[in-house]
């Protein structure tokens, strides 16, 4: 290759990394910036020593400002307690119907590993254990088939989360009406064609108290949701 077909090729691959779309992040470490609470309350939410920390009461939701369409998310979390319950809504109803604490949406599920034992079933046998690490499922009528059925919910192939006061890495792909999950370093989950493919996200506070951290979100090309596709825009 010339030299002047080189500088041509290596200003072309720099112009592309510049438009390229990056990582965004969700919370900066510092306060609530991007962040709407939906039907929580004030001391539901605090930043402490860079982490999002959430109580767990009231039980609900905060939402992102704006929604998403096609994305990659990038989020880490850990339980304070034995059993704790949580999750994050993708393709999410910025609102909660009145009769219920949590919103339309795609729903990934964070439980801490002893959630099954502390819920038991009413014989008093341990809950199944597919609830936990990282169960998918449609909620409030959100419907999309599962990759690895556990009735209308998708379970994870393998266990792949850590337990109480460890830190997990959850990597959320939704393109398309299709989400697939990663879970400390491996796809383990999926679902697809979902009834909605694009509105706010949501972080759950269940019961118990959960930390997040590295937020950070790539959005992708988009378009194609259509009006019955999308969520509500919250004004």
């Amino acid at each position: 290759m010339t030299f002047r077909l080189l500088s041509a090729a290596l200003l072309l691959a720099t112009a592309a990394a510049e438009e390229a779309p990056k990582f965004q992040d969700l919370f900066n470490g510092r306060d609530l910036s991007g962040w709407v609470d939906v039907n929580t309350s004030p001391a539901t939410w605090s930043v402490k020593d860079g982490l999002l920390v959430c109580s767990g009461m009231p039980i609900g939701v905060m939402r992102s400002e704006k929604q998403y369409e096609n994305f990659i998310l990038h989020i880490e979390w850990r339980h304070m307690k034995e059993g704790g319950n949580s999750g994050v809504f993708a393709w999410s109803e910025g609102t909660t119907p009145a009769d219920r604490p949590l919103p339309k949406g795609m729903e990934v599920q964070m439980l801490e590993l002893q959630w099954p034992r502390l819920n038991p079933k009413a014989d008093g046998t341990p809950n199944h254990p597919g609830y936990v690490s990282g169960e998918l499922f449609g909620a409030n009528g959100l419907t999309a088939i599962p990759d690895n059925p556990r009735g209308e919910r998708s379970m994870s192939t393998e266990p792949r989360c850590k337990g109480v006061g460890e830190w997990n890495t959850y990597v959320v792909v939704c393109v398309d009406g299709t989400i697939k999950l990663s879970i400390n370093g491996k796809f383990v989950n999926g679902m697809r064609e979902s009834s909605v493919r694009k509105g706010y996200l949501c972080l759950e506070a269940e019961g118990s108290e959960i930390h997040f951290r590295n937020i950070r979100l790539l959005e992708l090309p988009g378009g194609n949701a259509t009006p019955e596709q999308t969520a509500p825009v919250v004004k």
